[in-house]
């Protein structure tokens, strides 16, 4: 029997409660500490590792510390820091890029709406959500490999491309809490809903969950 939406939403409440009390504290994995360091630091971890993307960032935001130190950077000595990220060439001109962008047509200020952040250079859904959650307390939802793993397998969303699967999740999580439900969608992620190996036995989710491999033995 297909599910119905208002179920669906309550089954979605109800993992965004079990989240929240495994994981009182829903922070972001990237450190940083200025609104622009978020944004570089977002478009340094596609396809790499945050914990990489952490101690590449010490020394990059050491050197260059505000969005116009990056807009009149060179492309190349960025690179040279940036190397560990892999893309590295690729990337440093799109943090140049963004930074003249911001200075250049937003006042030197990061825009606040999805629509504007996206036109950065660099700049694509998952990171604009990220700054939209965690800069501007907006509602918003990351699309990360692991929302689109747990929650596809939680059968929340039917889809494994990112912007299908943010579409889908805006219709079913409560706004004021969706940005958090995706910091604790990693954690998670990462401890008990793996990619690989999964352990439904030791999972508060299963309850809910009918991909729980417990249930289908």
């Amino acid at each position: 029997m297909r599910e119905s939406k208002q179920k669906k939403r309550e089954r979605a409440a109800q993992a965004v409660e079990l989240l929240e009390k495994k994981y009182p504290d829903a922070v972001c994995s990237l450190t940083y500490h200025k609104p622009h360091e978020l944004m570089i630091a977002g478009r340094l971890s596609a396809q790499c590792t945050d914990a990489r993307v952490n101690i590449v960032t010490k020394e990059l935001f050491a050197k260059y510390r505000t969005i116009a130190d990056f807009a009149a950077a060179d492309a190349e000595d960025i690179a040279e820091i940036i190397k560990p990220c892999g893309l590295y060439k690729t990337k440093a001109q799109s943090v140049v890029g963004m930074c003249r962008k911001i200075m250049d047509d937003f006042g030197g200020e990061i825009p606040d709406t999805l629509e504007k952040l996206t036109t950065l250079p660099g700049i694509g859904r998952k990171t604009a959500n990220l700054i939209m959650g965690d800069v501007f307390g907006k509602p918003a939802v990351v699309a990360d490999t692991h929302c689109i793993r747990i929650c596809g397998r939680l059968g929340f969303t039917t889809s494994k491309d990112p912007v299908k699967t943010e579409t889908e999740l805006r219709e079913l999580l409560p706004p004021e809490k969706s940005s958090d439900f995706c910091h604790r969608l990693v954690l998670f992620g990462r401890e008990t809903c793996k990619a690989r190996g999964q352990c439904c036995a030791e999972c508060e989710l299963s309850v809910l969950c009918p991909s729980n491999l417990i249930n289908k033995k």
